[in-house]
């Protein structure tokens, strides 16, 4: 294990070198990587924007520290440009404009809600400069055809990634354990309650669901879905509807807040004891406060979070991470955060790789040609590179399990699955009530 964890640290080590050669001393006059980092600073969605910022902070600062990047014989520094969406589409807009014709930006980078970013991109598209996409998780981003998407790079999960990974763990783990408990055949089908959000994210995660059901021919239905207006505060009459359904599982597609009142309310108020699975933008420190002991039991679909760093080549590299982040900013990172970060690291890697360009079409070809090893979130096959069809990064995915931690007087996550860094068993809780036979 520490032999694994020593060539992890050293991979990521010769990763920054590489993109980070050290400067001759003689060298004078050295320019700028412009990258222009797309976030809501301001608005409701500014916790996440800051915490993206933050994390781009710290790997520029990284990345400047030793020399910058080596272009044509040129040691580069990396300067960022605030570009704040003012969370709305109407300020991402303005915003990306202003980066690609006043800041002159060589990189886009972050992209946080589907929704901005399926407005904002245009402009980007418009200008062709090469956009790192770490926080809007619709598909739709690089696969829509009204535009030239060939820029936009997909740095995050997708709303179509999260049911795939969330749905082959019901059914592999959950679902038998609820038949074996209550006697049913195993043929039985499972039945699956969804409520979204009214937003392309929302809809995207209940498409999702959709599209792994059947491409996995998985032996569930859906016998309730049931859509809710982003940033809504009462769920009971949605939740009503969905108990009446019977569902053994119910799979909300919400955001932080919406999420941890759906399932106090869902338990507290409805009576609906079933288990709540949760897309991973709610793996963050507000949501087990948020929750409260409603959420012990439930699941949480993850790739990055506080309280978890799962067992691997690269787990050294993460504690790292989060020490370097909260020693400059004073509190942990996000999951945004840390997409957000490794952008940065694409990107100065992309243009390394060029020897001596930054010429817009020549670092997006570059970026559809990076294969670079994981830094600090587990990558499908240890590595970060871009599919050829929709430039779609793969992660590995992991489900937590919530558990009531008496010291802290919150729930915990507790990795249940897959078997590679599972830490623990999924628990079928007594209070449990299945849909029916």
């Amino acid at each position: 294990m520490k032999y694994g964890i020593l060539i992890a640290v050293l991979a990521v080590s010769l990763l920054v070198a590489g993109c980070v050669e050290q400067p001759k001393e003689t060298q004078q006059g050295v320019e700028e990587i412009r990258i222009g980092v797309v976030a809501p600073l301001t608005g409701g969605a500014s916790t996440t924007g800051t915490d993206m910022w933050q994390a781009a902070v710290l790997a520029a600062d990284e990345i400047n520290a030793q020399g910058g990047v080596l272009v044509n014989g040129t040691y580069l520094k990396v300067k960022l440009f605030k570009g704040d969406t003012e969370t709305s589409r109407e300020g991402g807009v303005k915003v990306v404009t202003k980066l690609i014709t006043n800041d002159e930006v060589d990189f886009l980078i972050g992209g946080f809600s589907s929704g901005i970013t399926y407005a904002d991109q245009v402009v980007a598209a418009e200008h062709k400069v090469p956009f790192i996409i770490t926080g809007a998780s619709s598909p739709i981003i690089t696969r829509r055809d009204d535009i030239d998407t060939s820029y936009f790079f997909h740095h995050c999960p997708t709303t179509d990634d999260y049911p795939d990974s969330t749905l082959l763990f019901v059914d592999e783990i959950v679902k038998p354990l609820i038949d074996e408990r209550y006697n049913f055949p195993e043929n039985r089908t499972l039945r699956l309650g969804v409520i979204y959000q009214d937003s392309k994210y929302g809809e995207g995660v209940y498409d999702g669901i959709k599209k792994a059901i059947e491409e996995h021919n998985l032996n569930m239905e859906i016998v309730s879905a049931e859509k809710f207006k982003m940033s809504e505060t009462d769920f009971r009459t949605p939740l009503t509807v969905m108990k009446a359904a019977n569902p053994d599982v119910v799979y909300p597609a919400a955001f932080l807040n919406e999420q941890a009142l759906i399932v106090s309310q869902g338990r507290r108020d409805v009576g609906l004891d079933t288990i709540y699975l949760s897309v991973e933008c709610n793996d963050d420190t507000d949501y087990y406060t948020g929750v409260e002991k409603w959420g012990e039991y439930s699941i949480q679909e993850s790739r990055f979070g506080p309280y978890v760093i799962p067992a691997g080549p690269i787990s050294s590299a993460v504690v790292k991470f989060k020490a370097d982040f909260e020693n400059k900013w004073g509190a942990p990172p996000s999951m945004m955060g840390a997409s957000t970060y490794e952008g940065v690291y694409i990107a100065a890697e992309a243009i390394k790789n060029l020897g001596g360009t930054l010429d817009k079409e020549e670092i997006r070809a570059s970026l559809a040609e990076l294969e670079i090893p994981q830094i600090i979130e587990v990558m499908q096959n240890g590595v970060i590179t871009f599919s050829p069809d929709y430039r779609e990064s793969k992660f590995d995915l992991y489900m937590e399990q919530l558990i009531w931690n008496e010291t802290v007087g919150e729930t915990r996550p507790k990795i249940v699955w897959p078997d590679s860094v599972k830490e623990t068993d999924f628990v079928l809780p007594d209070w449990y009530k299945p849909g029916g036979p």
